[in-house]
């Protein structure tokens, strides 16, 4: 049974919103880069900063600080009393235990920073790609940025840092079609995507999947290792 979901998404794709729609449906937690990085400087700094993020969360989030705190998830991160600046390799080991924290935890979406890597192995996760074409992608971050930006360069620019995180820190291609179950087109609408990751976890019903969505074979674990 899928207790955890995590989400790779081309920048402009709209994968983030379809992510937290799909959560908001099942019930179920949402883990973004934004809650990742709260929960990385509270275990570094002090436990209310995650907790005030979201109230919703809150004992969600006091778990994780609490397997932070004792180290019992993975190490190489340091503990709250070491933790006192970060760094990109501090704060990307505080990301792996939270992503890893989450997924023991389960029933939540979680969104980059590596999910389709670190849970590869694990049977009870659905990992998704969410692409879009390029006149889409531009359309919907020129919505979101200041007048004057180059709307084409931000968008291969974030791709490239995307891409470059997973090479770096799991020796992968992020558009590996192995690393994903399902590989979708936000063109086709957010009410048709979200119904279609429903129904690959079997909680949606048949006929609303879209019927253009890319099943991936299932592979075996990558070699890279967490």
């Amino acid at each position: 049974m899928i207790r955890t979901i995590t989400i790779a998404r081309e920048y402009g794709s709209g994968g983030a919103q379809i992510g937290a729609v799909v959560a908001r449906r099942l019930g179920w937690r949402f883990l973004d880069r934004a809650l990742i990085e709260e929960i990385g400087r509270a275990a570094g700094v002090e436990a209310a900063t995650a907790q005030a993020y979201d109230e919703r969360v809150e004992s969600w989030v006091e778990q994780l600080l609490r397997a932070l705190a004792t180290g019992a998830l993975v190490g190489g991160a340091g503990t709250p009393a070491t933790a006192q600046a970060f760094d990109s390799e501090r704060l990307v080991a505080f990301a792996e235990q939270a992503i890893l924290g989450a997924a023991a935890i389960g029933n939540c979406v979680i969104i980059g920073r590596g999910g389709q890597c670190l849970l590869q192995d694990r049977e009870d996760t659905l990992h998704v790609f969410i692409y879009a074409p390029w006149r889409e992608r531009v359309a919907r971050v020129r919505n979101r940025v200041a007048a004057g930006v180059d709307v084409d360069a931000t968008i291969r620019e974030i791709d490239r840092q995307r891409a470059a995180f997973i090479r770096k820190f799991f020796q992968q291609d992020w558009r590996n079609p192995h690393l994903y179950d399902l590989m979708i087109s936000s063109t086709l609408g957010e009410e048709a995507v979200c119904a279609t990751i429903l129904c690959a976890i079997g909680a949606g019903t048949a006929p609303r999947c879209a019927a253009n969505a890319q099943p991936v074979t299932p592979q075996p674990p990558f070699p890279g290792g967490v």
